[in-house]
Order: C-alpha cells, then sequence, then structure tokens
C-alpha cells in the first residue's frame, strides 16, 4: 500500500519528539546534586514516570527520591525519553549497538505542591480511562496483534496506574523546559522549537505504540509479511526485518538486507533502516491494523504471482 502523491510521509521533528513523548511513560531525569553546602555539581539520574500536560511533563518522584532534595537547592534539570523498543526489538538493537530515537529536554523541575499537584493527577486518571476505554472497543483485527504482545494491551495505562494503586507516596513535579533535543538512531542531534513540540498533537497511535511494536515483534507471521514489505515495497532482499516505530503516516522498519561490495568480492548483511508509507493516513489503531492486514495480503499475493505459486 505505497501512498500516492508528493505528500511527505516523514513527521516533522516535533511530531517525532511529541510521538515519543506520548508512547512512553518513563523517561531519565538528571539533577545536581546537593548538601547542605549547596550544589556539588555531580549529577543525580533515576528512571520516573511521567505524563505530559500541554506540552511539558509532569513527574512522579517516591518521597525518598534524591531528587526531591536536589530540586530544592538547584532547579537546573534534564530529562530524557526513549522511542518504546519493547521485547525482541531491545534485543535486537542491543546486538547491533544501535540506540532508539530519543527526545530531551533541559530545564527547571519545578516542585508543585497542593492543588497544583491534584490538577496533574486528575489528568492521570482521565488519560488511563480514555486509553482502557479505548482497547474495550477494539475490533477483531486490533485484537489479533496485540494478544501477541507479551506487554499487554493497556501497556502504557496500566503502568501509570500503578503511581494511583501504590503504597508509595509521590511528589508531582513539573519540568518547564528551556530547550529541546531530537536524537535520532544515529546519534544524530536536533535542536526543535519547543513552541513546536508543544503545539503538535500526538499521533492517535501514540498510546498503544508499545503493545503494537511488541504484538507484530513477536508474531513469527508478522514478521515474515515485514520481510515481504522490503522485498516488495523496497525492492530490499531481506533476510530479517524488525518493527522499529509506527505513527499515522507509515512504518519504520529495521531490515536485514546485503550491505554494499567489499573489495574483495563478499557481501555481508547488515541491519538497515527503512521507511514504508501508507497510502492513507491512520487516524485510529484500527485503521491502522486494517492497512497492515491489507499490506501482509497484497505483499503476499504480489511474492506469488511472482514466483507462479
Amino acid at each position: 500500500m505505497i501512498k500516492g502523491g508528493k505528500k511527505s510521509s516523514v513527521l516533522t521533528l516535533a511530531e517525532k519528539c511529541k510521538n515519543i513523548l506520548a508512547s512512553n511513560w518513563q523517561g531519565y531525569l538528571n539533577t545536581v546534586k546537593a548538601d547542605v553546602k549547596g550544589s556539588k555539581e555531580v549529577i543525580y539520574t533515576s528512571k520516573v514516570r511521567y505524563l505530559v500536560k500541554r506540552g511539558k511533563p509532569y513527574i512522579w518522584l517516591p518521597e525518598n527520591d534524591m531528587h526531591n532534595v536536589n530540586t530544592l537547592i538547584d532547579e537546573r534539570g534534564s530529562f530524557a525519553v526513549t522511542s518504546p523498543f519493547p521485547g525482541p526489538l531491545a534485543n535486537c538493537l542491543k546486538s547491533i549497538n544501535k540506540l532508539p530515537a530519543r527526545v530531551a529536554f533541559v530545564g527547571e523541575v519545578l516542585p508543585l505542591k497542593d492543588e497544583k499537584a491534584r490538577l496533574p493527577e486528575e489528568s492521570l486518571k482521565e488519560v488511563i480511562s480514555s486509553e482502557r476505554s479505548m482497547t474495550d472497543k477494539f475490533c477483531y483485527s486490533v485484537l489479533g496483534i496485540l494478544s501477541s504482545s507479551r506487554v499487554g494491551a493497556t501497556c502504557r495505562a496500566d503502568n501509570l496506574q500503578e503511581l494511583l494503586d501504590s503504597d508509595k507516596r509521590y511528589n508531582v513535579l513539573k519540568f518547564n523546559p528551556s530547550l529541546c533535543m531530537y536524537i535520532d538512531s544515529n546519534g544524530g542531534s536536533h535542536e526543535v522549537d519547543l513552541k513546536e513540540v508543544q503545539a503538535t498533537k500526538p499521533d492517535p497511535l501514540s498510546s498503544h505504540t508499545v503493545s503494537l511494536i511488541d504484538g507484530i515483534n513477536q508474531s513469527e507471521s508478522r514478521r515474515r509479511a515485514l520481510i515481504l514489505f522490503c522485498i516488495v515495497h523496497l525492492n530490499k532482499n531481506a533476510k530479517d526485518a524488525y518493527l522499529l516505530s509506527i505513527d499515522r503516516k507509515g512504518l519504520d522498519v529495521l531490515g536485514k538486507v546485503l550491505g554494499p561490495i567489499r573489495s574483495d568480492g563478499s557481501r555481508e548483511y547488515q541491519w538497515r533502516e527503512f521507511r514504508i508509507e501508507f497510502r492513507e493516513e491512520a487516524h485510529t489503531v484500527e485503521t491502522f491494523c486494517s492497512q497492515l492486514v491489507e499490506m501482509e495480503e497484497e505483499s503476499l499475493k504480489n511474492i506469488s504471482n511472482f514466483s507462479g505459486i
């Protein structure tokens, strides 16, 4: 289902940043270590859970986390979130020393008190309820993909729900960014306009990105379909393939294809990233799954006709 026309199938950097933030629920917060004498200029890092509200991350910290003390003395901080890489995709990326794309903020970390802290908590409940309600209405084609996922159909909602169900006491902090950077999977850094990131709407697939990617990569038949996509749509004779990321405009596939001819005439298989665009934008999870099924059927038919099967 290759898309026609001249309209770009590539997301803007602001869209990529917003999608990463909306598809994940945990990131790494960095603050300056502090004691009674003040900041030591030594960085303290921990994994935290968050929710984006009006383009800004709100972070939930356990009461005993050192960030709580650090930010009282020095508000400077940075916050980084990676594109989700569940299940077998993580093993593949690790084996080839490839990092997932990520977004990084630099700014101030501001503790919230009383009423101000309740507002993001209410937003958290609304997000969880909305995502679970969406999952309950999914059609058969969607559930067929999600059933293969080992992280669960409501992965993001379930992980955020733990913040509400936990016996731990949390403080809510607002991260007020002054700089946003997008770091691509090749390590290239790109500064992104904060106003664009805040104004951009998250992709309609983002809340279920983790489950969809994992469901496809955990399925042998769908992994074989990704190989066929590389052959049919990209004219690349892939030996293996994983789904790297998804959005309303298409798929990013990590394919194992033959590299360039070397001086001795030999060629080796290399993992390369490819973009496969949709014929029409998928504005719902159902549309994404139906287009994926159509692409699988078309690719299989194309291969069968070519081979005379």
